[in-house]
């Protein structure tokens, strides 16, 4: 039977299925992480924020990020991007409304961190995810494994890098807190040790139930995050997504290393794409031998 390109990727997804799925039960499963001792974070309490964006404004100060707003009256971005780090959004259930901060989750375990090859998105100190720019090869893949859609890519400039908020990593260097939550008038987002802004969330649901979503959103999401939020509206209705207590990496690491095993999986499509070159070589020479008078034989 002819060896064509439909049963060479029948073949290869046949091989990289079994390789993978004997890697899920080794000790490719990997181990799950947990937050550093000294972790930081925030906590973001939706019901407190009035809107103000001045924590938008610091943000960008702090950061040299250039201005979005064209009357440069009040800079007020809709969304993150290659020139913002943090936006303050407004969502709507019903007749309900609330603000809702967006940023860098800072994820305890991840996803950007885990596909980036060149390691330009790292975890380092108190758990913050930092960038790289000397280490980025533009490839994006953090962008398109972020679950929370938030590294930028600088679309318009000839040496482009990600974007995404670091913390403000040069002020914590310096003792001082990320810009957003010094200068936020009603303490909506506030900057601590992860786990005390984690006791006091939580200690906030207890003191008013009816106030809040009986949750505290990023304590175990997509594996935990540093960044924690507060509402009083469904957490999905602020744009935070629903993805259950594992952590993005735990399924996609543990797949690749299984598929990339001994390279089994490489090895076996070279072999079956040498097998494709050969059979094609063969039924060429044959085509081309067809309808060719027979060689005579020299007596």
């Amino acid at each position: 039977m002819e060896l064509t390109r439909r049963s060479l990727l029948k073949s290869f997804t046949a091989t990289t299925a079994a390789v993978a799925t004997a890697g899920s039960k080794s000790a490719f499963a990997r181990a799950r992480k947990s937050p550093a001792d000294d972790a930081v974070g925030m906590l973001y309490d939706a019901t407190k924020c009035i809107g103000c964006k001045t924590c938008v404004v610091a943000c960008k100060k702090a950061n040299g990020m250039p201005d979005e707003t064209p009357n440069g009256l009040w800079e007020a971005p809709v969304d993150l991007s290659g020139k913002t780090k943090n936006v303050i959004k407004l969502c709507r259930d019903g007749e309900l409304t609330s603000y809702v901060k967006a940023q860098c989750m800072h994820c305890v375990d991840p996803a950007c961190v885990s596909v980036c090859m060149m390691g330009a998105l790292h975890k380092a100190a108190y758990g913050v995810v930092e960038y790289d720019v000397n280490k980025c090869i533009g490839c994006r893949y953090c962008q398109v494994a972020c679950p929370f859609e938030v590294p930028k890519f600088e679309w318009t400039k000839a040496v482009p890098k990600i974007v995404k908020c670091e913390m403000c990593k040069h002020r914590l260097k310096e003792g001082k807190e990320p810009a957003c939550t010094e200068v936020c008038p009603t303490k909506a987002v506030i900057f601590g040790k992860r786990s005390a802004l984690l006791a006091d969330a939580k200690e906030r649901i207890k003191q008013n139930p009816e106030k809040y979503v009986p949750k505290v959103y990023g304590e175990t999401d997509a594996g935990g995050t540093q960044v924690l939020y507060l509402s009083a509206l469904p957490f999905e209705k602020l744009g935070l997504r629903t993805m259950g207590d594992e952590p993005i990496p735990a399924a996609t690491e543990t797949v690749q290393h299984a598929v990339y095993k001994g390279f089994i999986a490489p090895i076996a499509l070279y072999a079956l794409l040498g097998g494709v070159m050969f059979r094609n070589r063969v039924n060429k020479v044959a085509k081309s031998e067809q309808g060719k008078p027979p060689k005579e034989v020299q007596p």
